[in-house]
């Protein structure tokens, strides 16, 4: 049962769901605490909690000027985050308001064109030729290549880089890379880095996106845009009838 009661201090109760609620306060930690175990040693950690608290209120803290300036402080948090919550949710929109942000946006939820290459990355011009001669006359692999000669450090995975859009990689290596076909080796080719040769593993064209394939994408998108101009609006209003002072 959710709300089974699993300990007691001073007459409170210490419940699952306040146990559970912890747990995913924890993020990804909390999967360490998944087992039975574990879940004591949470319970032991509320335990301790609430043991502070008692002692708290048995001291007085609640009476003492720490506690009642912590206390201001708590209330503006709360004040602060409770009037941006309220703004943020009173942003509203309609589903044709959806279907024309992803009209006037497609090229932002189309799929652009990606290449998946590998390379081997060394200084000079000439260990360049001399590894690609050995690659072609089929001395070598290119993968073992890279392992041994590439200083960048996708050597330890046969110099692959993964898969990419254009715009990521310098355009000496984008101009040889994406007109390339697939498993082509590449003749040595120059950037700021040093000399390439370039390996294609797989090309993927680009593609337009279909409304009803990225409709929540869209509208996520779409409430967050107007969301943001809401606040800084709002933020604007506010700075011309509140007074402030930067010193």
């Amino acid at each position: 049962m959710e709300n089974k009661v699993l300990a007691t201090v001073e007459g409170t109760q210490i419940t699952q769901t306040e146990v559970n609620a912890f747990m995913q306060k924890l993020g990804q930690q909390a999967m360490q605490y998944q087992s039975e175990e574990g879940q004591k040693q949470i319970l032991q950690e509320l335990i301790n909690q609430k043991l502070f608290l008692a002692d708290a209120k048995a001291n007085k803290l609640e009476e003492t000027d720490e506690f009642n300036s912590e206390l201001d402080k708590m209330k503006d948090m709360i004040l602060t985050q409770l009037n941006i919550n309220t703004l943020m949710s009173s942003v509203k929109i309609e589903d044709t308001d959806v279907k024309d942000h992803f009209e006037a946006n497609k090229v932002k939820f189309s799929t652009p064109e990606k290449t998946d290459t590998s390379h081997i990355l060394v200084d000079t011009e000439e260990e360049c030729k001399d590894i690609h001669k050995k690659i072609m006359n089929k001395e070598i692999t290119f993968e073992d290549a890279a392992k041994a000669h590439s200083k960048c450090p996708s050597n330890a995975k046969g110099g692959n880089l993964g898969s990419y859009p254009k715009g990521q990689m310098v355009p000496e290596y984008e101009a040889v890379a994406f007109n390339m076909k697939k498993d082509e080796i590449s003749q040595p080719v120059k950037t700021q880095f040093g000399y390439h040769i370039i390996k294609l593993i797989e090309k993927q064209e680009a593609s337009e996106a279909k409304f009803e394939d990225v409709e929540q994408k869209a509208k996520t998108d779409l409430i967050n845009t107007r969301q943001k101009d809401t606040y800084m609006k709002k933020i604007n209003n506010m700075r011309q009838m509140y007074k402030v002072e930067i010193v």
